[in-house]
């Protein structure tokens, strides 16, 4: 079985990514700037995702997924130059930070893949969403750059989910009333979950994708795609 490295192991979809490939009989190493996550064995409490603060680790790593992320929704007059800096470390910059340190590692593992989280944002035009669009809109830059230069190595992809139901969107779904509204958005009518996510994770790590790198797959209900009458 395959070793799979996650990291920002304490979020909903990272939690549900972790309980698939376990079931599926892989092993995971987990890191998070939180203690209190996954029951994962082998996990490493990091004070940030910048590289002087990774640890070294020296198994071969059969895949990486970077969860780290944000929502950030102001309209664009209010938001500071600070939100913006923030919002691109924590989403894109962090992502070059984890891959730079464990390429040794993704480089001795068999086919390595690697998988990036960003949003249906970077793709659709919405409100109040300037800092985040551009944050994911990079790290989706940076996916396809690293599939072409690490082909036919390692393998990178990206999921692009829509409104996920996890800690991190609580305040968008918190009420009855919000979670009607999300759900009439979406063309499946639906809010995402976890699982959901994790799945579509999940398959671009493993052998089933071997042939699938250098791709941004939606998994919003539509949201990209679509538009109902």
């Amino acid at each position: 079985m395959a070793h799979y490295l996650l990291i920002g192991a304490s979020g909903g979809i990272a939690q549900a990514t972790a309980a698939i490939l376990k079931e599926q009989g892989h092993s995971i190493t987990t890191l998070s700037r939180s203690e209190a996550l996954t029951d994962s064995a082998d996990h490493h409490t990091v004070e940030s995702y910048n590289q002087e603060h990774l640890p070294q680790l020296e198994m071969a790593i059969d895949g990486l997924v970077y969860f780290p992320g944000t929502i950030n929704l102001k309209p664009f007059h209010r938001l500071k130059h600070e939100e913006f800096l923030r919002d691109y470390e924590i989403n894109a910059f962090g992502a070059v930070s984890v891959v730079q340190q464990y390429l040794p590692n993704l480089k001795r593992g068999d086919s390595a893949s690697v998988v990036f989280i960003s949003s249906v944002a970077a793709r659709v035009g919405m409100p109040f969403h300037a800092s985040v669009s551009m944050a994911k809109a990079a790290l989706e830059g940076l996916t396809i750059a690293l599939a072409a230069e690490y082909a036919p190595v390692i393998r990178f992809n990206a999921v692009a989910p829509s409104l996920t139901q996890t800690n991190l969107s609580e305040k968008l779904t918190n009420s009855p009333e919000k979670m009607e509204n999300a759900m009439k958005r979406n063309p499946l009518k639906k809010v995402g979950s976890p699982e959901e996510v994790a799945s579509a994770i999940c398959f671009l790590l493993t052998k089933q994708s071997s042939w699938i790198t250098g791709q941004v797959i939606a998994v919003d209900g539509g949201m990209r795609n679509i538009k109902l009458l």
